[in-house]
């Protein structure tokens, strides 16, 4: 039986799908400067949402050292620091795509699941059938259907999104659309999500191939290639090895559906 919690956390959900919509077709229109506050919005329903799952999670929130080094290496935690950073910063349009996809799939299972069996009664179990699942409804189906066969697709398309907000981050700083903390700060989340994210860390995979080829192409002077190979470097002393890859069954998910 869904709680009030769970009520909650998909009507964050549903918050942040809608108001991030509305966000995005604003920005295509030129128009975004108008809708800050559907942005907002949209980063208020992933604070809910986020919060009520690390409540689950972790429990109340303590000060301990324990408590801290736990939540630090939460998935569930890390987006909702990250939600809350995004909250305090000026908007980043491109910020909202991985919220927005999660939101997708996590707004649809709660459609299914809780949804549908309230609107539409499933059709009782044929005679001599074993006992399991309830029988779902065809929309039901379709939707699991839908859920199942796009969700890997979607989760590594939103893995690369990740690398394109610290992409625009970077830039940003350079040209002083952001401060300079944003990347520090995304770049510290993206080191997170590769030791906790098979899909994070082959959306690195695929970056570091693209820049590996395009620093050795001829038609550059040797020496990007040599600053290129250089920054790798760095970059591989200041991620270190701190925190071990855990590999779990729910490892290659990047933002789980638990029942809030």
């Amino acid at each position: 039986m869904a709680t009030i919690q769970h009520y909650l956390w998909a009507s964050g959900h549903i918050l942040l799908l809608a108001f991030s919509l509305r966000y995005f077709w604003a920005y295509v229109t030129f128009k975004s400067g108008l809708y800050t506050t559907s942005y907002k919005t949209a980063i208020f329903g992933a604070l809910i949402s986020y919060a009520i799952v690390c409540y689950k999670g972790l429990g109340v929130p303590s000060t301990s050292s324990a408590f801290i080094q736990k939540a630090l290496t939460d998935e569930n935690a890390q987006y909702f620091l990250l939600a809350m950073f995004w909250w305090f910063s000026k908007p980043i349009p491109v910020a909202l795509l991985p919220y927005t996809v999660f939101s997708l799939f996590h707004a649809l299972t709660f459609v299914r699941t809780t949804v549908l069996p309230m609107v539409l009664p499933p059709p009782p179990p044929a005679p001599g059938a074993n006992a399991g699942a309830p029988p779902q409804s065809q929309i039901g189906k379709a939707i699991h259907n839908w859920v199942k066969t796009n969700y890997d697709g979607a989760m590594r398309l939103t893995a690369l999104a990740e690398f394109v907000i610290l992409l625009r981050v970077v830039i940003g700083a350079l040209t002083f659309q952001n401060s300079f903390l944003i990347p520090i700060v995304y770049a510290h989340f993206l080191r997170q999500r590769y030791y906790h994210s098979a899909f994070t860390r082959d959306a690195l995979k695929k970056v570091n191939g693209v820049l590996d080829r395009q620093a050795a192409n001829p038609s550059f002077p040797p020496m990007v290639n040599q600053i290129w190979l250089y920054v790798k470097k760095m970059i591989g002393v200041w991620a270190g090895n701190t925190i071990v890859p855990q590999e779990s069954p729910s490892s290659a998910r990047r933002a789980p559906t638990p029942r809030a």
